[in-house]
């Protein structure tokens, strides 16, 4: 059910002889069951090492919730909702919060990530005959054009080096009459006059061991008081211009402290070690999948900025 792996470079497939995948002078090793499309180190390593540490912050079946699911769901719209059996690439998959919903809806899934999250992805849902982990770049997967009926990439598409082409290859890889979903970080006025740009300024380069403790000081610090002024709309304005810890107080009050907690450190931590941080409206999303010979264009305001959805005729 899985496209098979190919290769731009020698226009043939890859063949698996257990440890790596090789096609003519091209080798690609395969560590832990996962093939490794990407070399570590990359710019989106420390996401990676996020993961490793919380690495079931966010999977509806850890946090008892539908947070996860529910937003899958808002992307997917109902005409979408049945993927059984459907050849799905998930491009950025994190640790799994949507690997987990897509699983259980009965896709054939590949995860893909840039990062060493792979690993957890592949410990949290282990790799089977309808579930594939790789590690690969979205602007260079290993698929031919046109090899899946859904491509999903949430949460990923602002920390890419180039957004259109980001969206481009993604939109390649979707089959006649399949679907792209994909979200996007929006300008806001809240992130203006804020110290937040600062703290990423002085932490993007800074090592995994380094930013993961800072990051956890500045939440143990900040969240007592987001959480003491989460129903003062005036005082929640002031203390977002001097903290930059991402809070869900309001969004999602049903996880517990910890997992307040836990959410606010992930996003905290993303938000101030990315070295890409993209915003696009809701009209430059749309032009840019118009752009692309796009139907059925679905593009609200939603989840991290702008979500859309979108049909190859």
């Amino acid at each position: 059910m899985f496209p098979l792996f190919y290769s731009k470079k020698y226009n043939s497939t890859y063949r698996n002889d257990g440890e790596k995948l090789i096609c003519h002078d091209d080798e690609i090793p395969i560590v832990n069951g996962i093939p490794r499309f990407v070399k570590s180190g990359v710019y989106a390593s420390l996401f990676g090492d996020q993961w490793k540490k919380f690495d079931k912050t966010q999977l509806d079946s850890f946090t008892g919730t539908s947070i996860s699911r529910r937003r899958l769901e808002r992307c997917l719209g109902k005409s979408n909702a049945d993927i059984h059996g459907k050849s799905v690439l998930e491009a950025g998959c994190g640790a799994g919060r949507f690997t987990e919903v897509l699983l259980e809806k009965g896709a054939h899934l590949i995860s893909a990530d840039l990062s060493a999250a792979v690993e957890v992805n592949a410990k949290n849902f282990p790799i089977n005959d309808r579930h594939l982990v790789i590690q690969a770049d979205i602007n260079d997967m290993p698929f031919e054009k046109e090899s899946f009926d859904l491509v999903i990439c949430l949460g990923v598409i602002q920390h890419t080096p180039d957004s259109e082409v980001a969206i481009t290859k993604l939109f390649e890889l979707v089959k006649k009459n399949g679907i792209l979903i994909i979200d996007h970080y929006t300008y806001s006025k809240s992130n203006l006059f804020r110290l937040a740009p600062f703290y990423r300024l002085y932490l993007k380069r800074k090592d995994a061991a380094f930013t993961i403790a800072y990051c956890e000081k500045l939440v143990d610090r900040y969240l007592p008081w987001h959480k003491k002024f989460k129903n003062n709309r005036l005082m929640s304005v002031l203390l977002n211009r001097i903290s930059p810890v991402i809070t869900y107080y309001n969004a999602f009050p049903e996880l517990s402290d910890e997992l307040q907690r836990q959410w606010a450190f992930l996003d905290t931590h993303d938000s101030l070690t990315d070295w890409y941080k993209r915003f696009r409206s809701k009209s430059d999303i749309i032009n840019i999948l118009k752009k692309l010979g796009a139907v059925s264009i679905w593009c609200e305001n939603g989840g991290n900025g702008v979500e859309a959805r979108c049909k190859k005729a």
